[in-house]
C-alpha cells in the first residue's frame, strides 16, 4: 500500500511554479507539461516537457526540471510536481497534478530516493516518497 502524506503550504507553491512555468510557454503540439523541483536548499526549479514528432525522443518535464537544477549545481532533490494544460480543444480551464511516466520515476529515483512527489491519489493531492512509486527499482548498486 502506497504511503501518502498530506501537502504543507510549500508543496503547493510548488505546484504553482509547474503552474506558471507551463501557462507561460503553452504550445500546442510542443509543451503541455510542466514540472517544478524544490531542492534541499530550497530553491525551485520549473520547466516545460519538449515534445517531439518522434514520441520516444520527447523530454518529459520532469527530466528538464531536475537536468535545469543539476546544471544549475543544485544536485539534491526535497520535491517534484508535474501539471497538465489543457489543450484547446478540452473543456477544462486549469492544469491538474499529473503522476511521473515510469521513466521518470527511474530517473527521480536515480537522482534523489528520498525524493518525495506530488500526486493525485484517491481524488487527493498527496505527496509519496518516489520509491513508493517504483517497487523493486532496477539497481546496479550492490545492496
Amino acid at each position: 500500500m502506497l504511503k501518502v502524506r498530506s501537502l504543507e503550504n510549500q508543496d503547493f507553491e510548488l505546484i504553482q511554479e509547474a503552474e506558471k512555468v507551463i501557462e507561460k510557454n503553452y504550445r500546442y503540439g510542443r509543451h503541455h507539461i510542466g514540472s517544478a523541483v524544490r531542492t534541499a536548499s530550497g530553491k525551485v526549479y520549473a520547466a516545460v516537457h519538449v515534445e517531439a514528432n518522434v514520441g520516444r525522443i520527447t523530454v518529459c518535464g520532469e527530466a528538464m526540471a531536475i537536468g535545469k537544477s543539476i546544471s544549475e549545481g543544485d544536485h539534491e532533490f526535497d520535491t517534484i510536481v508535474a501539471v497538465a494544460h489543457p489543450h484547446p480543444h478540452e473543456n477544462m480551464e486549469k492544469c491538474w497534478v499529473v503522476a511521473p511516466c515510469g521513466m521518470c520515476r527511474e530517473l527521480i529515483s536515480d537522482y534523489g530516493k528520498d525524493t518525495d512527489v506530488i500526486i493525485t491519489y484517491n481524488g487527493e493531492l498527496v505527496k509519496c516518497n518516489v520509491m513508493g512509486l517504483l517497487p523493486e527499482k532496477y539497481t546496479s548498486e550492490l545492496e
